[in-house]
């Protein structure tokens, strides 16, 4: 197991890494929508924070060698189910065919106060 780690993401904020590479695949923690450079999330509202926790994820798969389109699977975590299709139409922009598996559910809460957070796991 390696551990990947790059500034152009949020630090992990316990005992967990941003994501591990083994056999072959990236598993990425989930991302919050924190802008690095600030520790603040965007302005706006799941559309912007969407953007960010998948910018997130992409800086770390970087730092990893591989990229958004070697996702094989993501999985959403929303604090409102009612923001699905606000999130999906950004989601949209990054991915393409064929499309990572993926699951999108709704939890009571995120760290943070966030409304969304996204982890994927990708091939190298």
């Amino acid at each position: 197991m390696k551990a990947i780690h790059t500034k152009k993401a949020p630090a992990a904020i316990g005992p967990y890494s941003q994501a591990i590479e083994v056999n072959g695949l990236v598993y990425a923690s989930g991302q919050l929508p924190i802008i690095p450079s600030t520790g603040m999330f965007p302005e706006g509202g799941v559309a912007e924070q969407t953007r960010q926790s998948i910018l997130n994820a992409e800086s770390i798969l970087q730092a990893a060698g591989t990229d958004l389109k070697h996702v094989v699977k993501t999985t959403v975590y929303l604090a409102d189910m009612g923001d699905f299709g606000a999130m999906n139409e950004v989601y949209s922009q990054f991915f393409c065919e064929p499309y990572p598996a993926r699951s999108a559910v709704a939890v009571k809460d995120l760290p943070k106060g966030a409304l969304v957070e996204i982890e994927v796991i990708a091939a190298i």
